[in-house]
């Protein structure tokens, strides 16, 4: 096994959603269509076990200062190896370069968000535009058991 990064390209698409599916579908990760992620493909950082694509994350710029890690997945089989951590080290770097102040993260998974340096914040501080343009089409909406959590970079 050697896991590579990369940018996508628009031809990963269809490997992408294949991958992120079953986390749709348990309502875990919000579905984005092929025009979506199309649209946002710059946004996106995959890693890849040779050719088989085994996990991705966008950085999802909000403002000037801000920008939000979602649609973050690890094929189940390569969760534990630290291609998760590695994919979010990525995109903080990109927003480090970009002149970002902080990466925000709507997480099931506190815990590993908090060792790679976030901190939780309420909900309520979390941009308005964000949860007219994402959190309301979600299933779980408007009871959503996901935590809030920022890092500073």
């Amino acid at each position: 096994m050697h896991i590579t990064y990369k940018k996508p390209t628009l031809l990963d698409i269809p490997a992408m959603q294949q991958l992120v599916a079953p986390e749709i579908e348990s309502g875990v990760i919000l579905h984005r269509s092929n025009d979506e992620i199309a649209t946002n493909i710059r946004s996106y950082f995959l890693a890849l076990d040779g050719e088989k694509l085994v996990g991705f994350v966008a950085l999802h710029i909000h403002s000037p200062l801000l920008a939000e890690l979602r649609s973050m997945i690890i094929d189940p089989a390569y969760r534990g190896m630290n291609i998760g951590s590695t994919l979010v080290q990525n995109a903080c770097e990109e927003g480090r370069r970009l002149g970002l102040k902080e990466v925000l993260a709507l997480t099931y998974q506190q815990r590993f968000f908090e060792r790679l340096g976030f901190f939780e914040i309420p909900k309520e501080s979390i941009p308005e535009h964000k949860i007219w343009a994402d959190c309301i089409k979600c299933k779980h909406f408007p009871v959503c058991n996901e935590v809030s959590l920022i890092k500073t970079l």
